[in-house]
């Protein structure tokens, strides 16, 4: 009987530390997974930050241009056409 007994408190300490493990890891899992979320939209927000600062270096571009330099010449002419395209085509569209 004695052996039964200890294959049997040998199985139970076993199955303890098994179960106390996949609480541990179970709880590992739902830090790392938080911690992706806030990555994720640390990221999102680094990457609105990106387009905006794209935006503004574009226009600040143009504005260069605008004012005699000469690196963007082409490109601010070619938004200028766009530009009075775009007021033409609203202009047609109220007046019909």
């Amino acid at each position: 009987m004695s052996k039964i007994e200890d294959i049997v408190n040998t199985l139970e300490r076993r199955i303890s530390k098994v179960l106390q493990k996949q609480e541990e890891l179970k709880q590992t899992n739902e830090r790392l997974l938080k911690q992706l979320e806030q990555s994720q939209t640390q990221i999102l927000s680094y990457q609105e930050e990106i387009s905006d600062w794209s935006e503004r270096y574009e226009t600040l571009k143009t504005a260069n241009a605008m004012l005699g330099s000469d690196e963007n010449k082409r490109e601010t002419k070619l938004k200028i056409n766009a530009l009075i395209r775009d007021i033409d085509h609203c202009i047609a569209q109220l007046s019909e």
